[in-house]
């Protein structure tokens, strides 16, 4: 058996599977403190982990670590939620502690990793992945193996930037169309800080009532405050505990500002995305996180709009967008596969 650990900003959550993709013999899903950073979680791993290793008969550790890593060297580059993992020596950390083989990667690789092996892109030879949740990451499949191993970063999709303009290196793809890149986009609508409707496509995004979603609409002024209105009642008056969740939920229930914010976030994800096939060519894209679970109608319907809008028309019926399989536990089980090859390698 193998165990594999997700480390994330908020959770963390360790698995013992066989490595063949059937369900996990156990999962723990714990809570993360970021007050006590990187060495709280450490202690939580050391007495979790020790549990299922000697209760599992463990042989070797895979861990998808939630920001920048030097795989080749089992190296922690940062967090950008948890202090104290700079350059953190983790493999090297978990093999004192546990005495067995352990490999690490990032966790939206290694969540693609799992979904290529055992999830949504089993039967195809190259699957790009898209994680859209709090950020938006990107993981890139070929042959069963992770492209881009050694390299600093590789298929980070949410940090392409949309246009020449888009000189800062926080004018990205994500800052646009993640969970909060579209908060922010409602939450500024409704402080009167951007007074236009969001930028939308002409093509492909006109609204059920007729109205393009990205144009002005005459007399929608009174209309305009109530959707405000019921965003902010949603929240209970607190507009900065505005989600994406909530919006989801509005525009779900014709809320025409959320239904906007989710349209544009589609469009530049879209036009991301595009760009990607343009480039990659992957026979499939399997696109996961929060966001995605708005479901078909809100969300893969416009995505799928707008990247056949952007993308090189050689490549237009080459493709496919699909949900992930995995769900919650796409990390784990990546985890789990790269605990596989640390013992293949060892």
């Amino acid at each position: 058996m193998y165990l594999g650990i997700e480390i994330g900003g908020t959770k963390l959550q360790l698995g013992v599977g066989a490595g063949d993709g059937s369900d996990l013999a156990v999962l723990e899903r714990l809570d993360v403190d970021p007050r006590r950073g990187a060495a709280g979680i450490l202690g939580q791993i050391e007495r979790t982990a020790g549990e299922l290793i000697q209760r599992f008969g463990v042989r070797s550790i895979g861990i998808g670590f939630g920001g920048p890593v030097d795989s080749e060297s089992g190296r922690i580059i940062k967090s950008h939620q948890i202090d104290g993992w700079e350059d953190a020596e983790l493999a090297a950390w978990c093999r004192r502690n546990f005495d067995l083989p352990t490999v690490i990667g990032n966790d939206c690789d290694t969540a693609a990793l799992a979904e290529a092996k055992y999830g949504a892109g089993w039967v195809k030879g190259s699957l790009f992945y898209v994680t859209v949740g709090t950020g938006i990451g990107g993981g890139f499949v070929v042959g069963g193996a992770l492209h881009g191993a050694g390299r600093p970063a590789v298929a980070e999709i949410g940090h392409l930037r949309p246009g020449l303009h888009a000189d800062r290196p926080d004018a990205t793809v994500e800052s646009l169309a993640s969970g909060l890149g579209i908060a922010d986009a409602v939450k500024a609508r409704i402080s009167g800080e951007v007074a236009l409707r969001f930028g939308a496509s002409r093509r492909g995004n006109a609204r059920r009532d007729g109205h393009d979603a990205g144009g002005a609409v005459p007399g929608t002024s009174d209309m305009e405050e109530e959707y405000k209105l019921d965003l902010l009642e949603r929240t209970g008056g607190d507009v900065e505990e505005l989600t994406a969740k909530i919006i989801g939920q509005a525009a779900a229930e014709g809320n025409q500002i959320a239904v906007e914010a989710v349209g544009h976030a589609a469009q530049v994800l879209g036009w991301a995305i595009a760009q990607m096939i343009t480039l990659l060519a992957p026979e499939v894209v399997v696109v996961g996180g929060g966001v995605s679970l708005m479901g078909e109608d809100l969300f893969f319907a416009p995505l799928r709009e707008q990247v056949a809008q952007y993308v090189f028309p050689p490549l237009a019926e080459s493709y496919e967008i699909v949900p992930a399989a995995l769900g919650e536990l796409a990390v784990v089980h990546g985890a789990v596969a790269l605990a596989v090859s640390a013992l293949e390698h060892d």
